[in-house]
């Protein structure tokens, strides 16, 4: 061998290193996390209620594309309000809102599409109190 020369060549040398560099990265990693967790933790001991501020900062910021949802289970027995609230239609809706609404939310709860029987008996309920047919006869649940 000539001076500088080695028994590997280059290609050998750069396999070889691979794994170590590897190795140093996941050690890295891993010692920047023990640090970041390390951090949180005394910056949480030093502020007793971040939790609570946090919350209190999400629960104050509004999403104004966000649907507002009724809160609440459903009457004992269905009046207007309850129904114009299940077809998401205003108080002074047509017939053909009423009948597209119905026909959307039954597109989307329908039980042989995978629905739920209940909710598509309450719409349908809901559809006929507001089209002024009462109450119907599938809704005794």
């Amino acid at each position: 061998l000539r001076p500088g020369e080695s028994h590997t060549p280059t290609s050998e040398r750069s396999q070889m290193a691979t794994p170590l560099i590897a190795g140093l990265a996941i050690a890295a990693a891993a010692t920047g996390a023990r640090i970041a967790v390390r951090a949180a933790r005394a910056y949480k001991a030093n502020n007793p209620n971040l939790a609570a501020g946090v919350m209190e900062m999400a629960g104050s910021m509004r999403r104004p594309f966000a649907k507002k949802f009724y809160e609440g289970g459903f009457e004992a027995e269905m009046s207007k309000k309850e129904a114009q609230l299940i077809l998401e239609v205003k108080e002074r809706a047509t017939k053909q809102e009423i009948a597209d609404a119905h026909r959307r939310l039954m597109r989307q709860n329908h039980p042989d599409s995978g629905g739920s029987a209940y909710l598509s008996t309450k719409i349908n309920e809901a559809k006929a109190v507001l089209s002024g047919k009462g109450r119907s006869s599938a809704s005794g649940m």
